[in-house]
């Protein structure tokens, strides 16, 4: 069983017990989070896709940590102008664990 959650704009597939890194929540360590934004889920025998969202569904989630991401370079340049711009970015995150996905009632 598998859903597909929305969350910090990007999109994430997730099952029971899988671990992910999503945009950073305001959320403690050791909190439940709960995402009810679900695009979709599949179980073993049927697909439930919303439109754009399925009504009911639920994906519940326990923070593990915060973080960030690997540091990238932006460097911008301009040539014959003596324009040269150096910076660097790391992308915050949050490290989720998938405890359960509960199905719409009905």
């Amino acid at each position: 069983m598998y859903a597909i959650i929305e969350t910090g704009g990007k999109q994430y597939r997730v099952s029971e017990g899988s671990v992910c890194r999503v945009e950073k929540l305001p959320a403690d360590a050791g909190t439940e989070v709960v995402f009810e934004k679900v695009l979709v889920i599949n179980n073993e025998d049927e697909t439930q896709v919303g439109s754009p969202y399925v009504a009911g569904a639920k994906v519940l989630g326990k923070v593990l940590s915060h973080g960030k991401g690997k540091k990238i370079i932006v460097f911008k340049f301009k040539p014959k102008k003596n324009y040269r711009r150096k910076q660097g970015h790391r992308q915050p995150f949050t490290q989720v664990i998938i405890e359960k996905i509960e199905l719409p009632v009905g």
